[in-house]
């Protein structure tokens, strides 16, 4: 059984985006039994932080191992799980590179203006980040335009990155301009393990606030 270690409370505004939501939708998609615990957000115990040294979630437990880093979950779910990454090599090599793009090229982007503009509230964090922010979603959308899904012509862990990235553009209202973008992330986040993944996230911080 793996075990997926989350925060126990978030603000509001976080609830729905928390990064454990990607694993969880993979161990869905894949049909992995996972169960969930929880460990502070507000005091952060040595435990925390001998199991994840930057003091974040999620963590993944699979027998004796504990992993941190979501892209890393993932790559490890994905390389066990035919239903999360072809077996062969290139549709490997193309999951993974796509997977690794939506970590460095793409969420960097982003992120930097979620922080700016959400956390910092920095009256100019759209003249720094937006500018770089668009220049990656329009560079995405000319890929997304021929395909259905972003690697090896079929679903992949690759495809849970990437939208969930684009996900958070939405919540920041900046998605509007990519329709192909868009259609993708719609595509993407109807699927039922999403779904499932999704509501299971939010009854989880509903129960603890």
């Amino acid at each position: 059984m793996l075990t997926i270690t989350t925060y126990d409370w978030v603000p509001d505004m976080a609830v729905g985006y928390v990064r454990d939501l990607r694993i969880r939708w993979a161990c869905l998609e894949a049909g992995l039994p996972y169960t969930v615990e929880t460990t502070s957000v507000r005091e952060k115990t040595p435990q925390h932080f001998a199991r994840q040294p930057f003091g974040q979630v999620p963590i993944l437990r699979d027998g004796d191992l504990s992993l941190f880093e979501s892209g890393a979950i993932l790559l490890y779910l994905a390389e066990r799980q035919p239903a999360l990454m072809p077996q062969d090599a290139k549709g490997r090599a193309e999951t993974q590179q796509w997977l690794i793009a939506a970590l460095n090229s793409l969420e960097p982007a982003v992120m930097t203006l979620t922080i700016a503009r959400i956390f910092d509230q920095d009256a100019h964090a759209d003249a720094l980040a937006l500018p770089r922010m668009h220049e990656r979603l329009g560079q995405l959308a000319a890929v997304i335009a021929n395909r259905e899904f972003i690697a090896a012509g079929r679903f992949t862990v690759a495809d849970i990155l990437v939208a969930d990235v684009l996900r958070i553009v939405d919540s920041l209202a900046e998605l509007g301009p990519y329709p192909d973008l868009a259609d993708y992330m719609t595509r993407m986040t109807a699927r039922p393990a999403f779904q499932q993944a999704h509501d299971a996230q939010v009854a989880h911080f509903a129960k603890a606030a």
